[in-house]
């Protein structure tokens, strides 16, 4: 039985007509002997009479999309998207903002008040100049530097501080390391730690979406770090093979933690990946918010209208550390951070460009910055004062209804609290007192 139904398959399999060139088995008398054309079914390609290897050290690097220059001019008026006022100040104001933000939680957690934090420093215009681009419901998967993302999206600073102190207000009670950012209503997906994670998990959530015919998109950031994971490779093929309406946003910065793009990789960038996994793939200035956002624009729309997958590599430069458990200066010098900030920033850029424009002065940057850090120190000190959350919370949002074990556990701990809580500053956390040994010593509650 087991070769005749082999034979069967194999006359199924021999009578299949080809589809997309390059797929499909055919036979014999399907190709014909005069046409010299490889019908290999992996590739599409012709054939070459001379031995001669692809050497990427002669192959032109792709170009690097921009539509300003560094003093904010439009160095190509057709590539100028003719955004509003009002929306340029919101891009100017969303980076500003993120980047006042990121000085005061950085001193926070160096003055022992949180426990991590990582910055954003220099990164501004990959986050805003994307996420302007994007509808509304569209489905974002982040890595850990995306806060502007969120930020654009109207996530208040009081949800942002509650976070990164995990005190009671955190949605996520607390069980998240901090910058681990998550909003349901605002479509984007809480942060894993594990690089690129996201990345296969972003690829299916498009393929569910193009399967429901919802005409939304989802972008999906990592860095160029992350690009070197396995999850990377096997989520861009996926996104390819099953045509999903995906943006992958690869935030090139220049180094992974310490390591510089030199040791991570020695062919042209991500970009060029692209092509070979099949997906559209552009090189754009990170550093400039129009060329983020035309492109993400672009992308975005015909992911939808096309059901593709698109590659955006942004270029730019992490100016702060990696995250206030790395000292960068053991690896790069002062000078080559000193150059980004003051020569290359996204954020000077778009102001000279406003200021260009008659939309910006001096006195209104003065202003703003006043009022962006009262913001800020405001809800920094709100989120001082509020308590930890409740330890019940340790057990809760794991399942929907708390099997057996959890409720052991959750009343192993509530005992050692009434038993032990005289050594353990419960006063600190919501809901809770302070408790004496000698109180409730046999009750099990676990209220």
């Amino acid at each position: 039985m087991a070769a005749l139904a082999l034979r069967a398959l194999r006359g199924r399999l021999l009578r299949a007509a080809p589809g997309r060139a390059g797929r499909g088995l055919g036979t014999a008398r399907d190709f014909p002997s005069l046409e010299e054309k490889p019908q290999f079914p992996g590739a599409s390609a012709e054939f070459a009479d001379r031995l001669e290897f692809i050497q990427p050290n002669v192959i032109s690097g792709i170009p690097v999309y921009r539509v300003m220059d560094r003093q904010g001019h439009i160095v190509s008026p057709s590539e100028d998207p003719q955004l509003p006022k009002e929306l340029v100040l919101k891009l100017y104001k969303t980076m500003t903002l993120l980047n006042t933000m990121d000085r005061i939680l950085y001193e926070s957690q160096r003055q022992g008040r949180i426990s991590f934090y990582m910055t954003n420093y220099g990164e501004e215009g990959t986050h805003v100049g994307s996420a302007a681009a994007l509808d509304d419901t569209d489905l974002v998967f982040g890595q850990y530097r995306e806060a502007g993302v969120l930020m654009y999206r109207g996530y208040p600073l009081d949800l942002f501080m509650a976070q990164c102190y995990g005190n009671a207000s955190d949605p996520g009670r607390g069980r998240q390391m901090p910058v681990h950012y998550g909003c349901r209503e605002r479509h984007f997906v809480t942060i894993s730690s594990p690089l690129a994670t996201q990345i296969p998990q972003a690829v299916g959530a498009a393929y569910a979406i193009k399967r429901a015919d919802a005409s939304r998109a989802v972008i999906c950031y990592f860095g160029e770090g992350a690009a070197s994971e396995g999850d990377a490779h096997a989520g861009f093929n996926f996104a390819a093979t099953l045509e999903c309406p995906i943006v992958f946003f690869c935030r090139n910065n220049g180094y992974a933690i310490s390591t510089p793009t030199s040791e991570q990789y020695r062919g042209d960038g991500i970009a060029a990946r692209g092509p070979g996994y099949g997906l559209m793939s552009i090189r754009v200035d990170g550093n400039d918010v129009f060329a983020v956002y035309n492109a993400t624009k672009e992308a975005r729309r015909r992911a939808v209208a096309e059901n593709q997958p698109f590659l955006i590599e942004a270029m730019t430069y992490r100016i702060g550390h990696h995250s206030t458990s790395d000292d960068s200066s053991a690896y790069r010098s002062v000078d080559e951070v000193n150059y980004w900030d003051k020569q290359d920033h996204p954020i000077s850029r778009l102001r000279h460009y406003m200021q260009g424009r008659g939309w910006w002065d001096e006195e209104q940057e003065k202003g703003w910055r006043k009022s962006s850090r009262k913001k800020v120190m405001e809800a920094f000190e709100q989120a001082e004062r509020k308590p930890k959350p409740n330890p019940q919370h340790l057990f809760s949002d794991v399942y929907r209804e708390m099997p057996p074990n959890l409720r052991r556990q959750r009343a192993a701990l509530e005992r050692h609290l009434q038993h032990y809580g005289e050594h353990y500053p419960m006063e600190l956390y919501e809901n809770r007192r302070r408790r004496s040994r000698s109180a409730h010593p046999n009750t099990t509650s676990t209220s």
